[in-house]
Formats: structure tokens, sequence, C-alpha cells
């Protein structure tokens, strides 16, 4: 009787970025994994600054590029010891560095029957939507597994908006902050 090879170990993808929303998808796609029982596949997409086109036409940009690949590879790293501390996420799997615009990159990675590619859905404004494609409408529309788009923190709201006062100058409106002490949800 000759035996079957293995079935492929069913995997979590994960898009990895550089917004405060990607610990959050992090530890959503690890609490994933450990419930299916699957690996854990955390992917960084990185391209040339420029981007393929000009890499391509400028042959001097081949030198820059496993610098460009290196430091992909540190944000990678920096997240999952962000997300995780040093212990590392205590699943197995794999974490890649790709080239490649990251949502097309996370579709190819998350190519299996059995996988679930877990991105963010970060809040987007109409000029951050009209200038930058969306990494989750593009898996949405060209996975060939389930996809879960993990909203972005109640926290990483707040902390824009925080930001952005501080950056226009307007002052902080206490009341807010006394309102949420004395009455806490």
């Amino acid at each position: 009787m000759s035996e079957s090879p293995e079935p492929p170990a069913a995997r979590v993808v994960v898009g990895v970025g550089d917004s405060p929303g990607c610990l959050t998808v992090l530890g959503r796609a690890a609490d994933e994994a450990r419930l299916r029982g699957a690996e854990l596949w955390p992917v960084v997409a990185w391209e040339p600054p420029e981007g393929d086109l000009t890499a391509r036409r400028f042959p001097a940009t081949r030198v820059l590029v496993p610098e460009w690949e290196r430091l992909a590879g540190e944000r990678l790293t920096e997240a999952l010891r962000d997300a995780f501390g040093n212990a590392g996420t205590g699943l197995p799997g794999r974490a890649l560095v790709v080239r490649g615009a990251p949502g097309p990159a996370l579709v190819r990675v998350a190519d299996r029957d059995g996988d679930l590619l877990v991105v963010g859905a970060g809040g987007r404004g109409l000029l951050r939507r009209a200038l930058w494609p969306s990494v989750g409408r593009h898996c949405l529309a060209h996975a060939v597994c389930p996809v879960l788009a993990v909203p972005p923190s109640p926290l990483e709201a707040a902390l824009t908006a925080a930001h952005r006062r501080n950056t226009l100058r307007l002052r902080l409106d206490t009341g807010d902050l006394e309102r949420e002490s004395t009455n806490p949800r």
C-alpha cells in the first residue's frame, strides 16, 4: 500500500506593514493560527523606492536591492518583536520577505485552499484612498482563500486624533479626558 503525501499544514498568512495597526493585525493572526492549529506566516512586501519599473531602467539600482531587502527583513523582525516580545510567537511557521506590491505579494503567498489571509482594514479617508491603493481591497478581490480584514483598534483612532491636534497645534480638550475618566465603559 502506498502512502499518500501528508497534506500541507494549514497556514495563516498575515501582512506586516508600517502602521501601528499592524500590531493588532499580527495579534489577531496569531490568535487565529492557535484556534486553527495552523502555522503563522508573517509577510512583509517591499518594492524599490521608485518602483520596479524605475529599478529596471537604471541598472545601478541592482546594487541597492540586497540592502532594501535587508531593511525590509529588519522591519519584519522589529514588528514581530513589538507584537510578541523576544519570546517569539510560540507558533510554527515561517516569516517571509517578498519583493512586490503588498496586495499582489500577499495573494501570491496565500495560494492554498486551506490558507487564511489576514490583513488590516485601516480607516482611510477619501484622499488617502485616492492616492494609495488598499491592500485589503486587493486581497479581498483576488485571493483564492478566505480573507480576514481586521479593523483598527479604537486606541489607534484616538492616537491619530491626538497626533493631528498636536500637528495643527490645537489645544487638547481636557473635558473629554475628564468625562472619560469619570465614566469608564
